[in-house]
């Protein structure tokens, strides 16, 4: 039997994952998957089904007209009597909540009872769009006010320290330095890959041997949605890929790992989690001030590349931002202190000129 690529295996395996999860929705929530399905990423799908749930387990806990029920016996009826004051209360409910066991506290700051709220909005409008709710609250809530998140990147002189450590191995545990001989070529090849490409984690962690062009000097990803592109990379990230493939070919995979690029310790593709821990280790080293994860490095191309080329378009294009509002919402800051250093750069009467006609004008 062939196998089947990276990213194909992740939606198969997400789309499972929603199948279970939806065996503790109500049944009329299979309706409302199934017709986003073609609008939205199997893994934003698991996300509006967690978020749902997280409502659903509100009502029965909090509104006294559900008060005890089973999530499953939750109607569209019931949804119908829910009131813009009631998805208030949930708002004010998700900011610290105890899990399904009433164990631990659970915290959502703005961003995440931002998301919560957008499920919700989905869910409603898709069933009011169908006329099987009368009644659309969500529609009428007020969202939370979002500040705006300062970007967090490495400055160039981070970005040296933490592609040292991971070459060096200075200043990590007696532990961490066991493994830093076995791991350092890999580490130093996806550091700078993530770094000299903007690419996705979960865009790296993908990659195949068979996606790696060092003829053209690309890289072939699959982008959301399934998105098939081409990234370019520079000299640096060449000469660290090849140095990285030397060691790869003499290295013998698990079952189903054959064609990964990169690999962890067990000889299997490595994970996102795995990469996230790579990326904190070393940045421990380079910038303990600051938490910096796979993301971070992302945004840290991004900058340099807008402050190279000064193209937000460009920046867009590479990072593979649908919408370039998108990248400007990331990038305001520094779209504003190019706008900032635009104010001198054209003058009307030239420094010490005078204000004497030239008798020679023309």
């Amino acid at each position: 039997m062939a196998k089947i690529p990276y990213y194909e295996q992740k939606d198969r395996d997400n789309t499972l994952h929603l199948r279970r999860q939806l065996e503790e929705l109500p049944p009329f929530c299979r309706d409302f998957f199934r017709g986003i399905e073609q609008q939205t990423s199997s893994r934003t799908r698991i996300a509006y089904a967690y978020d749902l749930k997280v409502f659903f387990d509100f009502l029965i806990r909090e509104n006294p007209a559900m008060r005890g029920l089973n999530i499953r016996e939750i109607t569209l009826s019931h949804l119908d009597q829910i009131q813009v004051m009631d998805l208030e209360e949930y708002m004010e409910y998700l900011k610290y909540r105890t899990d399904e066991k009433n164990q631990e506290i659970v915290v959502n700051k703005e961003r995440g009872i931002m998301r919560k709220l957008s499920s919700l909005k989905s869910f409603y409008n898709y069933f009011y769009r169908q006329e099987r709710l009368k009644n659309n609250p969500a529609a009428l809530v007020q969202l939370p006010k979002l500040h705006e998140k300062e970007i967090v990147r490495l400055e160039p002189d981070e970005v040296v320290r933490l592609l040292d450590a991971a070459e060096a191995g200075e200043r990590l545990t007696d532990k961490q330095r066991r493994f830093h001989e076995k791991t350092k070529v890999r580490d130093v090849a996806l550091l700078t890959l993530l770094l000299g490409t903007g690419i996705r984690v979960s865009e790296c962690v993908g990659l195949d041997l068979t996606d790696v062009d060092f003829e053209n000097g690309g890289i072939r990803i699959h982008r959301k949605g399934g998105k098939e592109v081409t990234v370019y990379f520079g000299d640096e990230v060449q000469d660290a890929l090849e140095a990285y493939i030397a060691e790869r070919k003499a290295m013998i995979p698990e079952s189903g790992s054959e064609n990964a690029l990169f690999l962890s310790l067990q000889m299997k593709r490595i994970s996102v989690r795995s990469v996230e821990n790579l990326v904190k280790k070393y940045a421990r080293i380079a910038a303990p001030l600051k938490k910096i994860t796979p993301h971070k490095l992302r945004s840290t191309y991004g900058t340099s590349l807008y402050q190279e080329t000064g193209d937000i378009y460009l920046v867009a294009d590479v990072l593979g931002h649908s919408d370039v509002n998108t990248t400007k919402k990331h990038y305001a800051a520094l779209e504003d202190a190019r706008r900032r250093s635009a104010r001198n750069k054209v003058t009307l009467r030239g420094q010490g000129s005078s204000t004497k006609e030239d008798p020679n004008a023309d």
